[in-house]
């Protein structure tokens, strides 16, 4: 159930190349990206189904200074930080129960599985029948597709604890409450942040 981003090969580049070689190549792609567009698109010249790259700049440009997209991007904004906050406080503690306790992740497992499998778009109606319409249907389908991504990847920050920090808890006295709190919570933390890093970029395709 570990869904953490590995992010190795990346700064492996980097270490190689340097950062300003990284970023110089990056720029490059998407030149020869942009040129190859500009010309396929004059070639095919239909622009009904290939817009002209310097057209769809125009519009972007118009968009960005445009008042009412600023507006409606806001609205979007704060929906997807209260769909991602929701999440984080259903998710965290659960992941953080599910991971510690074997118990509960053969009960809850098949459930969170079951659960996540099912298509966003088959919780559309659902939302709006339960929520009506307005902000509680968007706010329900991204904190619902999200809080599965921020358990799973609590979990996986829990599993990646060291076996070595409970033994030496442990062997000095430690409660169940203080492993968790002292070894299982600041853990964890780093599971966390990934799964919300997931969960915000997730929620950004979802409310679309």
């Amino acid at each position: 159930m570990q869904t953490s981003v590995r992010l190795g090969d990346r700064r492996n580049f980097r270490n190689l190349f340097g950062s300003v070689v990284y970023y110089f190549a990056f720029a490059g792609c998407l030149a020869v990206l942009l040129l190859i567009w500009y010309f396929a698109a004059h070639k095919v010249n239909y622009v009904a189904t290939f817009p002209y790259i310097e057209d769809v700049l125009a519009r972007l440009f118009e968009s960005l200074v445009d008042p009412y997209f600023w507006t409606n991007f806001l609205i979007t904004f704060v929906r997807v930080l209260k769909g991602v906050g929701i999440a984080i406080l259903i998710g965290f503690p659960i992941g953080m129960a599910m991971g510690f306790s074997p118990f509960l992740m053969r009960t809850l497992a098949p459930y969170i599985n079951a659960l996540r499998q099912i298509p966003i778009t088959a919780w559309v109606p659902m939302a709006i029948i339960w929520f009506g319409l307005g902000d509680g249907p968007t706010i329900f389908i991204i904190a619902f597709n999200a809080t599965f991504v921020v358990i799973l990847n609590v979990i996986a920050g829990v599993q990646e604890i060291s076996p070595d920090y409970y033994n030496a808890v442990r062997s000095m006295g430690a409660t169940t409450k203080d492993v968790v709190t002292d070894v299982v919570f600041p853990g964890c933390l780093s599971g966390l942040i990934t799964g919300m890093r997931m969960a915000l970029s997730g929620a950004w395709m979802t409310v679309l």
